[in-house]
């Protein structure tokens, strides 16, 4: 294994760790420990992380707060599961500077809207070095504002496309090619659906970003500081609305998160599903009969021959500017984010490596065997994009391609060039 050592949990990856996921990924049972106050115990330094549930944190934690050998404890305060909450949480407490957060695990849209706000330390020196050392460009480039570093990504993550190996001999390579292979099963009686995630949310923007940027699209200009939605947005405008209004969608599309897509591609009502690769585990848990006829590709790009760009997700971890302890921080940070613990979270909880090496661990071959479609698409991927008022860009785009049954490709541009602009005048609020 390259000479890596393991935390002393360590468990090996096999068709049990595969269920493991899976539970992970439908209902994590995490109990979040008392939060620790702001100070040290007993003379050493308390690091309070706050991150997002994740089952199998704890243990590296614990691994940590080992190898730091009586420097300092970190504690893991488990945040709501709702990514909204967690926000919420944190800025409240940032705004009022609040003592007693130390590492914030920050979704990566959230790193510049908090570093704007000065309420993160920039990475520098070696801390810097060694936060970007072999980190994969994309989720590297979503920690940074202003051209400087105020995050470590921990883990990052890309949808795939999902499809029947019983229905289609191979992959559609385009939109209009898996568009039209749906109507063909349609035609033909056969499960044809495209599922994905239509609601009015954040998934919502992730697929028309993923469409705008495979075009060639722009949302914003270079700076984040003014709207654009040029040619190539239009043109994701016009496919959005294509793949709502061709009959190959289903009746749910416009409600439908993650899990919903999941749920109904799992019961056999799809012959495509464009989602996170949590859904490999949780069907080989809940559907293995399906599992069986189940294939992986590349997202459908928009021009064949040309690659898609699909947005990524993750998170990544940030040192509070009102830290007592903000060495021993990034010192911890450092830890928790290295390649030894993210080929462990990457097994046991499900969650893609940022650290490009760690795909080529052999452990990842049984949780990840779709990591070489995972990586590809990491190697060019899309950003949403990069603005402090991102929560407020998000929150206008996801309203107004709301339903995308109802968009007029140029008429919603320019509403959208309109309500972004003034979204971006606000930084830094609650949305």
């Amino acid at each position: 294994m390259n000479g890596v050592s393991r935390p002393r949990h360590w468990r090996s990856p096999g068709t049990g760790r595969l269920a493991a996921v899976a539970a992970a990924a439908t209902a994590l049972a995490v109990t979040a420990p008392l939060a620790a106050c702001g100070g040290d115990d007993g003379g050493v330094p308390v690091i309070n992380l706050y991150y997002s549930p994740e089952q199998n944190l704890q243990q590296v934690v614990d691994d940590c707060t080992a190898e730091a050998d009586g420097r300092y404890r970190i504690v893991f305060n488990v945040l709501p599961r709702g990514a909204d909450d967690q926000r919420v949480q944190m800025v409240r407490r940032l705004a009022a500077e609040d003592t007693g957060m130390d590492i914030l695990g920050l979704d990566i849209t959230w790193t510049q809207e908090f570093a704007s706000a000065e309420w993160i330390l920039e990475w520098t020196g070696d801390h810097r070095a060694q936060a970007e050392q072999g980190t994969l460009a994309g989720p590297l480039e979503s920690a940074r504002y202003e051209d400087r570093l105020y995050a470590a990504p921990k883990n990052t993550n890309v949808q795939l496309l999902w499809y029947r190996t019983d229905l289609v001999d191979s992959p559609p390579e385009t939109w209009d090619e898996m568009i039209e292979q749906a109507q063909r099963l349609r035609d033909q009686g056969q499960p044809y659906r495209i599922i994905t995630m239509g609601a009015q949310y954040e998934g919502l923007v992730v697929l028309y970003n993923t469409i705008a940027v495979s075009a060639g699209g722009q949302i914003l200009n270079d700076d984040g500081t003014e709207a654009v939605f040029d040619d190539g947005a239009v043109q994701a405008l016009e496919i959005l609305r294509r793949l709502a209004t061709a009959g190959v969608t289903s009746p749910s599309f416009t409600n439908a998160i993650e899990d919903d897509a999941r749920l109904e591609f799992q019961a056999g009502d799809g012959a495509f599903q464009l989602n996170w690769p949590f859904v490999y585990p949780a069907m080989l848990q809940g559907a293995p009969e399906l599992a069986r006829n189940v294939g992986w590709a590349r997202y459908p790009a928009v021009e064949a021959g040309t690659p898609s760009r699909v947005t990524i997700g993750g998170f990544n971890l940030a040192v509070s500017a009102y830290s007592r302890y903000p060495e021993e921080s990034f010192e911890a940070a450092l830890c928790l984010r290295n390649a030894e613990h993210q080929t462990f979270s990457a097994i046991n909880d499900g969650v893609p490596p940022s650290i490009e090496s760690v795909y080529d661990e052999p452990e990842l071959a049984d949780a990840y065997p779709m990591r070489e479609v995972i990586l590809a698409e990491l190697r060019d991927p899309a950003t949403r994009p990069l603005t402090p008022a991102y929560q407020n860009v998000s929150t206008v785009m996801s309203a107004t391609l709301s339903p995308p049954s109802s968009i007029d490709p140029e008429r919603t541009a320019e509403r959208l060039r309109a309500q972004v602009d003034d979204a971006l005048e606000s930084r830094g609020v609650l949305p």
